[in-house]
């Protein structure tokens, strides 16, 4: 049987690493990296006798990321001791959530792979701390414990079984991390491990129960998540189809060998002994508190979208590119601040800029120029200082060298060159080396005018004014 005799069932808990300055429960840093050991307390370290004290701003950021994802905020929340062994969680439990969580029952809008909208449920959005980090060093065969990571707050938003292809699942991660970007409650660096998700994946043939799920642990980034979905789906209908049985289990992904490999057996409820944590108060959220987070929300990636087609006269299939990223959106909206020619900027970010981030695979927020570098790109075409074919050797000497425009095109020597006597000469001297190509246009061939220019631009290292060298070529024609 093939894969269309089956329906796929895929569920996402995502943690999200919460942009405060400081931890959940203690005043040490809470930003990437650091010595090993570095952002450290009593607290964080577990020393005995150490009090948590809950960080409000992490209050305030999952209300914020409950709220635009749809959800109802609980007025009476509160903080559990989830009780695991692990050598990076120093307590030997996690401060977490469990009956209590602060967001529930709310939703994320994707499209189908129809086109069609479709919501994703969430199921509830709770806060948690992180464990620490196991550095392994496998000439030695030791690993050495780092606990920076350690109280660092997260987010876990937990979504019901909706998702039904990896296609689906992409969609609405990108979703969720454009939200949380936009709404600036975590930065979502997947490669620093900011946004991770831990995937469920089953099958079952229409019309039956839903199969056994495996689960696929701390996944980070787009392209890993959508391989290890399509191989786990094909390597269960293979069990299935051999008349085994799929074990529910936690799985390893190895994106060398593209493949699973069992980590351990996994149980429907593991017995993790939650009770309230005795040194933190209840967690009361008073109705303005919340409604005041409401009405400050910053405006999130769909109206910013219908914004764009209203004010710029852009595309809806650009606006929809620009919009899901909040950073690209924002070197959109300010660089046309600085030329006033959203036309021309949004051409650039579609085209040579998305190409490029595709080419080194980077993310938007890892763009190393500003908006207003780019603006003057713009400029300088708009000014015909350069041609738009040396824009493009511009905007990539700015993802490598990021400066002012003007001057990497004064140091490279691009500027464009719309002296006549200049352009009439570089003109004669083609049409005399390329006597075929004059005999081809004079024959009503107009791509031979096409090759002459090109010519005159390879002459002239692509600085030629490319409209005066079409008119001049056309008058010396006739």
């Amino acid at each position: 049987m093939s894969r269309e005799d089956y329906e796929v069932v895929i569920g996402l808990e995502v943690h999200a690493e919460l942009s405060t300055k400081t931890k959940i429960f203690c005043s040490c840093p809470a930003e990437f990296g650091g010595e090993p050991n570095t952002h450290t307390c009593p607290i964080c370290m577990a020393m005995p006798g150490t009090l948590p004290v809950l960080n409000e701003k992490v209050v305030e950021y999952a209300v914020k990321a409950g709220l635009a994802t749809n959800c109802e905020i609980s007025r009476d929340s509160k903080n559990d001791r989830k009780n695991y062994f692990y050598p990076d969680l120093p307590k030997s439990y996690q401060i977490s959530q469990f009956d209590k969580p602060l967001c529930e029952h709310g939703y994320v809008e994707i499209e189908d792979n129809e086109g069609n909208l479709k919501k994703v449920r969430l199921l509830r959005i709770h806060i948690e701390e992180d464990a620490g980090k196991l550095n392994h060093d496998d000439f030695t065969g030791e690993s050495l414990v780092d606990l920076n990571r350690a109280g660092v707050p997260l987010i876990e938003m937990v979504s019901e079984p909706d998702l039904r292809s990896a296609e689906e699942v992409e969609r609405y991660l990108r979703k969720l991390k454009s939200i949380l970007e936009y709404i600036e409650v975590s930065d979502c660096k997947m490669q620093e491990g900011s946004l991770r998700a831990d995937v469920n994946v089953s099958i079952h043939k229409p019309g039956e129960p839903f199969g056994t799920r495996t689960e696929m642990k701390n996944m980070n980034s787009f392209r890993s998540i959508t391989r290890a979905i399509e191989y786990e789906i094909d390597r269960q209908i293979d069990v299935i189809e051999d008349g085994g049985k799929i074990e529910q289990e936690t799985l390893r992904w190895d994106d060398v060998s593209g493949k699973t490999f069992p980590m351990r057996d996994k149980e429907d409820a593991q017995d993790y002994r939650y009770f309230p944590d005795p040194d933190l108060v209840a967690i009361k959220l008073p109705e303005e508190y919340i409604e005041n987070i409401k009405n400050n929300l910053p405006e999130l990636p769909e109206s910013r979208k219908q914004r764009y087609l209203n004010e710029y006269k852009i595309s809806e299939k650009d606006a929809k590119i620009i919009t899901s990223s909040k950073y690209l959106s924002d070197l959109f909206e300010n660089a046309v601040k600085v030329c006033n020619n959203p036309k021309a900027v949004n051409n650039w970010i579609i085209s040579d800029i998305s190409r490029i981030l595709n080419e080194m695979e980077i993310e938007p927020i890892e763009i190393p120029f500003d908006a207003n570098q780019l603006g003057k790109l713009v400029i300088l075409i708009d000014n015909e200082t350069i041609s738009s074919s040396i824009g493009k050797k511009v905007l990539e000497e700015l993802f490598e060298n990021p400066k002012d425009p003007e001057e990497i095109v004064k140091e490279k020597g691009w500027i464009q060159i719309s002296d006549e006597g200049a352009i009439k000469e570089v003109v004669m001297k083609i049409l005399e080396n390329n006597p075929q190509s004059v005999a081809d246009y004079k024959a009503g061939k107009e791509k031979a005018l096409g090759f002459l220019v090109g010519q005159a631009m390879k002459e002239t290292k692509g600085k030629a004014n490319p409209q005066m060298l079409n008119k001049m070529f056309k008058e010396n024609l006739k």
